[in-house]
Parts: structure tokens; sequence; C-alpha cells
């Protein structure tokens, strides 16, 4: 079903503001999931929202948190989330790194203790809205099987680079699982098969059914070996630059999903400079001969907010309904 976009937003406001969430803290907090639902990212939406609850409740994510500074090195910084929300202390941390690159060129903040930041797509888009290159990782639990290994040990550990450009932003937004857990969910519950092998059953077959993949754990991640060794350098990354936890002491310490490390880069750029040069690259690209559309990375999500915004956002009933019965 489809329901207005400022409808879902108010009553996400309205759960958090039961909870005593602060009215402009549960504001921008309703703000980012109504606006990942209204992009698509259901699984980062409205499908996501009710975990996020059950965080606050159970003490994992304190609302009224806010980043404190620990180190700066030039246009390097380093904070820490004091556990607060993952989304807002993302927004906060993106907005310093422009803030840095204002002066030097490029800023680099990197913040350890927060929690998930929900659609990491987010805040790419919210330095190229800005004029500057946006490039945002994170390190999260261990859900990813080493290449050549059965068990989970690294995280799928999101990548995010966007480039500021004229009528849409190019923003890729990519997990290093080939499908986010998200996704993966998403296709177990409608009962579709992947279009292409997502991982390994429990016989240790390459299947694209969603929900033996989930039961085995051993999702495939982008590239094989390549898309494994992307995952652990950038957990590497995320630990040494916030000089936080890394998806083992993440992992092993029993606690959910909660104080993962994250990096937030900004580079300064010339938008009406770069702007012919922008369109040539795509161009070229899109000018292979292809069965299909060819599309740039964001240029969909561009397209389902326009229909989100005109028709309203796509929800899933049964999730819709557990919104608007919470007391």
């Amino acid at each position: 079903m489809r329901i207005p976009y400022q409808q879902l937003k108010t009553e996400f406001e309205r759960i958090l503001t039961s909870l005593d969430v602060n009215s402009t803290v549960a504001r921008a907090i309703a703000t980012i999931f109504a606006d990942n639902s209204r992009d698509g990212v259901l699984s980062h939406g409205l499908n996501r929202f009710p975990t996020f609850i059950e965080y606050i409740k159970e003490g994992l994510v304190v609302p009224d948190a806010v980043p404190t500074k620990l180190n700066a090195f030039g246009a390097i910084e380093q904070w820490d989330g004091n556990l607060g929300p993952g989304m807002l202390n993302a927004r906060f941390c993106m907005d310093r790194a422009m803030f840095l690159a204002e002066d030097n060129g490029i800023g680099c903040v990197a913040i350890k203790n927060t929690n998930h930041w929900m659609r990491g797509g987010t805040y790419g888009q919210q330095a190229a809205d800005a004029g500057y290159i946006g490039i945002c990782f994170t390190n999260t639990i261990a859900n990813l099987p080493p290449w050549g290994g059965t068990e989970p040990r690294l995280g799928n550990n999101p990548l995010i680079i966007a480039i500021p450009r004229e009528g849409g932003n190019v923003v890729l937004d990519m997990a290093i699982s080939q499908y986010a857990f998200g996704k993966l969910w998403q296709y177990e519950a409608q009962n579709k098969p992947l279009p292409v092998p997502g991982g390994y059953d429990k016989e240790g077959k390459l299947t694209t059914n969603a929900a033996a993949i989930t039961e085995s754990k051993r999702a495939l991640p982008i590239g094989f070996w390549k898309g494994s060794g992307l995952s652990l350098v950038l957990d590497l990354l995320a630990t040494i630059l916030s000089g936080g936890d890394s998806t083992a002491v993440i992992t092993q310490s029993g606690r959910k999903e909660t104080g993962v490390s994250q990096v937030f880069i900004a580079i300064k750029t010339d938008k009406e400079k770069n702007a012919s040069l922008i369109e040539q690259i795509i161009e070229y690209t899109k000018s292979s001969q292809s069965d299909g559309e060819i599309l740039f990375p964001g240029e969909s999500m561009l397209r389902t907010r326009e229909e989100s915004l005109k028709n309203g956002v796509w929800v899933d009933e049964g999730a819709w309904a557990k919104i608007k019965n919470y007391k």
C-alpha cells in the first residue's frame, strides 16, 4: 500500500516523543527514517524502525547523547558518539568533515562508540547536496565469512561514495556482501529468488534462496576474494582512524550491533567546472549496447523518490499496522 510521506514521518515522530525523546531529536530521526522509505530503502526505513525503538528501550541507543571531540590532527578529527542515535551522529560528522574541507580542501572525521547509521547513502547525499564529494564507511558486527572461510569474521561494512551533479547526484551506496541483509530479508519475506546467487546454503552450494543464506550465515562478498579484502581494510581504517572498536571486538563483546566505528570524508570540488566532465563520463557509460536500461548509481533512487512524493510511499501493510497500533 502507499501512504503520504508526511503521514509516515508524523507516525515515527509520535512514537519517538511517546518515549520522551526530545521533540527536535524526534523530528530529525523521524525525517531520516521517512526519507529512507521515500527513496525505496524500506529495510532502513519503516521496516527497521521497530528495531530502533527496541534499541532505545534497551538502552543501546541513548536518544539525547551528542558526540564529543577527542582529538584533532589538522584536517582529521576523532569523536566519541556516546551511543547516541547513529543517524544523527553520522549527519553531524559529515557536517564537520565539510567544515574542515572548506579550509583544507579535504576533511576527515572518524567517530567511535556510535550506532547504526541506517542508510549510509544519506550522508553521501548530504555532502553532494552541499557541493562536496562525500566518502564514508562503517564497520559492523561479523556477518560475512572471509573468502575461504565458512564462519562470519568480517562485517558487510557499507561503503558510500557520492559525487555532486546537477540534476541528481551520483551516489554509490553498497554493502560488501553481494546483497545487503535488508535486501535478503526483503526477498525472504516475499518468498522470491534472488536475481543472482547471493551466498551459500548449509551444504556449501551457491544459492538464490535468501532464507537459506540467512540460515547458513554464509553471504557472498562482492567480487569474491576482492570483496573480502575490501571489507577487511575498511574495518582496519574505521578502527584505526576512530580509535574505536573493530568488527572482532563488537562481535566478541556479545552485545548487539552497537558501539561501531565510522569514517566521514568530504572533498572540496568545483561543481560547475566538473559538470561537463561528469556528463561526458555518464553519457559514454550509457552508450553501451544493452538489453535493458543502464543507470548510474543513485539514478533509480531519484525516480523512486519522485514517485513516492507524487503517489505516496510504498509500505508493507503489516509493518504499517504495527506502527499505527503502537501506543
